[in-house]
């Protein structure tokens, strides 16, 4: 099976931090955001990661060259036309069963589901109740996909599309991409889901599959949510004693960073070689060698070797020299 990996995005709601980091590369609670979702595939026999890039191509190849054991084809997507035309780039590779995972979501799903359900695709999805904001998936008293509606204003279903599908048949489903690309594009972009609704039309069966957990680090807020979730499930790391600190846990605080007279946490991350003095922090991830002073910081980013001094921050992103509101 090959694995298609669309991260051609420019991560516009972690400006100005995206603007030097590639999104699938920004860190939470310690490591970047792909690793996460790499770990997912460790089960699966991957042939080759086939990753669709654009955006700060180059990091990420190096990331992914030295940090996967699979096998890498990197193909840019010079035009940002949607998810359809993403994973249009990889059809001259695929030549078999395919699974497509965006990365900038962390989910927990067992993918060797794969091998188990009777199907032509299996398209993975959450309940939530804030359905309004996503993406639904509508199945049919079997379990299989009749429809996704984009933010319904009713309650049709309460099943988000989390962005992690597989397809066995994958000459149906680049038909689907086909005939979306010969549609109009919405908001200038082409939809994968279009490409899915196209093959349940002509009769494939898609099964929905629920995931147990889903957790966005596309923005900020829900960015810090899921440090918070990796924090208190295994990821928390406890500083050494430092002059005049107190802990509110959890908390990661790599080897290295320097904490004097200071107030750290609940969920706050800080990168190694980080020096926090005289400040309190609260609902923040705080980037490598950054220096923060005199400060109050609460849910906010702070990107790598950053200098904060004297300052009252809350929902800001701050990366090299560049301050701007959370979005």
């Amino acid at each position: 099976m090959k694995v298609v990996i669309p991260l051609a995005g420019k991560g516009t709601r972690l400006l100005p931090l995206t603007k030097h980091i590639p999104k699938p590369l920004i860190r939470v609670a310690g490591r970047p955001v792909m690793d996460y979702v790499m770990d997912k595939l460790e089960p699966l026999d991957v042939e080759e990661l086939i990753i669709i890039t654009g955006h700060l191509k180059e990091p990420v190849e190096k990331h992914v060259r030295s940090h996967y054991k699979q096998p890498a084809r990197f193909i840019e997507q010079q035009v940002q036309d949607g998810t359809a035309g993403a994973v249009r780039l990889a059809q001259p590779y695929v030549d078999g069963p395919v699974l497509i995972v965006f990365v900038d979501t962390l989910f927990d799903a067992d993918l060797t589901l794969i091998d188990r359900v009777d199907a032509d695709g299996i398209i993975w999805a959450m309940e939530v109740e804030d359905y309004q904001r996503f993406g639904v998936v509508v199945t049919d008293e079997d379990g299989f996909m009749t429809r996704i509606v984009e933010k319904p204003s009713e309650p049709i279903s309460k099943l988000a599309n989390i962005g992690l599908y597989y397809m066995r048949d994958w000459e149906a489903l680049f038909e689907g991409i086909a005939w979306t690309l010969q549609q109009p594009k919405q908001k200038g972009e082409w939809f994968l889901t279009d490409a899915f609704q196209h093959m349940i039309d002509r009769s494939r069966k898609i099964r929905t599959a629920e995931v147990s957990g889903w957790y966005d680090c596309g923005k900020v807020e829900t960015l810090l949510d899921t440090n918070l979730h990796l924090l208190n499930t295994g990821r928390a790391k406890h500083p050494a004693e430092g002059l005049g600190v107190t802990i509110e846990e959890p908390v990661r605080v790599e080897d290295g960073v320097h904490l004097e007279n200071c107030t750290i946490g609940p969920n706050v991350t800080i990168e190694a070689g980080a020096r926090v003095t005289s400040s309190a922090l609260e609902h923040t991830i705080v980037g490598a060698g950054a220096r923060v002073t005199g400060s109050t910081i609460r849910n906010s980013l702070l990107g790598e070797a950053v200098t904060v001094i004297g300052q009252t921050l809350d929902r800001m992103v701050v990366a090299q020299d560049e301050t701007g509101p959370a979005r």
